[in-house]
């Protein structure tokens, strides 16, 4: 009986040690404004192709809105410029429509209607959680939604204007 404890813990052990760890499949990020008032979360989820994310709004201003990546997981109000730059380990121009393009943050534009409430889900092909092009690497990424909609070509940002909310993508 000993022997065959002895050879199940001695397997169990070789498995986890050959297995590599378990990969990131879901993260998360909850949206504030510059007053630190929660205004949506993004739930995101790895796929093979890419990363879903669902976003969720409540009080962001209606209308057209650019939503981005950007490169490093902080969100310091009241101007968010802690984020940093739109993520784009390629070291691509901005823009959905620039031959250049895009950066791996670059999404489409958020349409928020008057109620200021919006369910959506947007799918990023160019990013995924932990592995290449990962929004969970060192120094993290963000979520941002910008003032005024993405004009979709214009380096480096889009003329998206202000950053209204920020939020840190999390495990």
């Amino acid at each position: 009986m000993d022997r065959k404890l002895t050879l199940a813990a001695l397997l169990a052990m070789a498995l986890a040690i050959a297995s590599p760890a378990l990969a990131v499949d879901k993260a998360s990020a909850v949206l504030k404004d510059k007053d630190g008032k929660e205004v949506g979360n993004v739930e995101l989820t790895d796929t093979p192709s890419g990363v879903l994310m669902r976003l969720v709004l409540d009080g962001v201003p209606p209308g057209d809105h650019a939503f981005h990546v950007h490169a490093v997981g902080k969100c310091e109000p009241p101007d968010f410029k802690s984020a940093g730059p739109h993520f784009n380990p390629d070291e691509t121009k901005h823009g959905l429509m620039n031959p250049e393009g895009p950066h791996s943050g670059d999404m489409p534009n958020l349409h928020v209607p008057d109620s200021g409430k919006l369910t959506i889900e947007v799918f990023n092909e160019m990013v995924t959680l932990d592995a290449e092009q990962a929004l969970l690497d060192d120094d993290g990424s963000a979520i941002v939604v910008h003032a005024v909609a993405d004009d979709y070509k214009t380096d480096p940002a889009g003329n998206a204007g202000d950053r209204i909310a920020c939020g840190v993508v999390t495990e």
